[in-house]
Formats: structure tokens, sequence, C-alpha cells
């Protein structure tokens, strides 16, 4: 039985410590939105496990999405993918797609890909990517905003490269993961203060790819779907938890897994 949060409670406003039976649960009646390539829905990881895909369709000036049944384009989502449904293998993906098959893709379709996720209120949102052109500071910055107030729990993968990255930095918003050697998802971190607050799992990583195979991979957007897959479970266990109190929930995790969990600044 799930238990339920009293959002004008001290312990919701500030600390929440969700009940242990979290670490037990598989993410079911969860749906995580995944803006990425694409998934391979036949993957054995994956298959039973992906509940819409949808890519990108580019009109003039106008992106519309609608569904797609050619799976994933460059194999990176279904490797997220697969993190997020080992850590919770009830959970449900809603595959957003809006990079092509190089990986990459225009920053509007990822915008635009965002609104889509954001206006469907799908309560878990991973963004293992991001763009690091200036002119899509206040744009996203403003559509995280609304996520925010919508209740989505965004998460999103800080920059491979030493330079910041949109949306990763709105720390306020969304919360923003960075790779660690830690091969243990429970064993995440939360460095409070900093611009990219947790760190988890991201060096080689054993993930599926595409074509029923896995590999495995070092990366920040590996790191992101750990504690999507995490915040699966602690949904399926607290479904009104706001964006707020999933992040609270994540620091007194880390907190308790061992003294030296969590780095305060």
């Amino acid at each position: 039985m799930t238990q339920p949060i009293d959002p004008n409670s001290h312990d919701a406003a500030s600390n929440f410590m969700p009940d242990p039976e979290w670490l037990s649960a598989t993410g079911r009646g969860v749906t995580v939105a995944m803006i990425d390539s694409g998934v391979d829905a036949t993957h054995p990881d994956l298959s039973g496990r992906i509940a819409e895909e949808v890519g990108a369709r580019i009109e003039g000036k106008k992106v519309t999405f609608s569904p797609v049944d050619d799976g994933d384009l460059a194999g990176h989502g279904t490797a997220c993918a697969g993190i997020i449904t080992q850590l919770a293998p009830e959970a449900k993906i809603a595959s957003i797609r809006v990079l092509g098959a190089s990986g990459s893709g225009d920053a509007q379709v990822f915008l635009a890909g965002l609104e889509y996720a954001v206006k469907q209120r799908f309560k878990i949102i991973n963004l293992s990517l991001g763009t690091t052109k200036p002119q899509f500071f206040a744009p996203l910055h403003d559509l995280l905003d609304r996520a925010y107030q919508a209740g989505c729990i965004v998460v999103a993968a800080a920059n491979n490269l030493p330079q910041p990255s949109f949306p990763s930095i709105f720390s306020s918003s969304l919360i923003s993961v960075v790779k660690s050697e830690e091969p243990d998802p429970l064993k995440f971190r939360f460095h409070y203060g900093e611009v990219i607050e947790l760190t988890a799992p991201g060096v080689s990583v054993r993930t599926p790819w595409v074509g029923g195979g896995y590999r495995t991979l070092t990366g920040n957007s590996f790191a992101c779907p750990h504690i999507t897959g995490l915040l699966a479970r602690l949904v399926e266990r607290h479904p009104e938890l706001t964006p707020f109190q999933a992040k609270s929930a994540l620091y007194a995790i880390a907190r308790s897994n061992s003294a030296d969990g969590v780095q305060l600044g």
C-alpha cells in the first residue's frame, strides 16, 4: 500500500524520507518519458515495456510528433531505456524520438520533444541529452519551469565535455546527474550546492543495444537513467511525489546510505 504525503507537512516541505519499501518497488504503474533516439522495442530487456513511440516531424517551422515503428536510429535511447528497466522492471517507457541516426539532432526539435512530454504530463522525464547553444537557454529555462509547475520530475545528464549544457545546469527546476565510477546504483551521492548535484554509475555500464545485443558504455548519459529508474520505484510508492519532494527524497537517501553519502557545500 502506498503511503500518502501531506504536501503541507514539515517533512514534505523540507526533507522527505521515503518508506523503506521503495527499495522493493518495481516501477509498476509508472511511465517514464524518454527524449532520445528512440528505442528497440524488440530487445528482450524492453519487450512489453514500451507504452508509446513517437518521432518528430518537421513541417516548415513547425515540429509535430506522430507514432513511429522503426525503433532506435542510433542505439543511445535503447541503452538508456534498458538501464531504467533494469532498475524498475515494471515501469513503462514512452519514447519521444528527437535524435537521428548520428545520435545528434536539432535543438529546436529537442525543445519540442520536451514540450510534448510536459503537455502529456509524464511524471518522470529522462533527458540524457542537452544543448550548449546559448539561444536555447531562455526557452529551455521557461519550459523547465512549466514542467516543475506541472509536477513533472525531470532528470538531465550533464555535458560530457567541460562546458555547461542546457538544461542540466537548471538545478532549481530539475535533477541533474554526472557519472561516477561507483557501480552500485543505490550508492549514488548528492553534492548539495553544486550545479550538478547527483553522481550515479556511468563508467563501464553494461547496457542493451539495438539488435538484441549489449554494449559496455561510459558517459553522463548513462548515469542519468540510473537515477530515473530509482525515481520510478519512488513514484510507485508515492505517486503524488512533487519534483521538490523527489529531490528531497534523493538527498535523504544519499545521506542515509553512508556517512559520506552526501557532501554539503
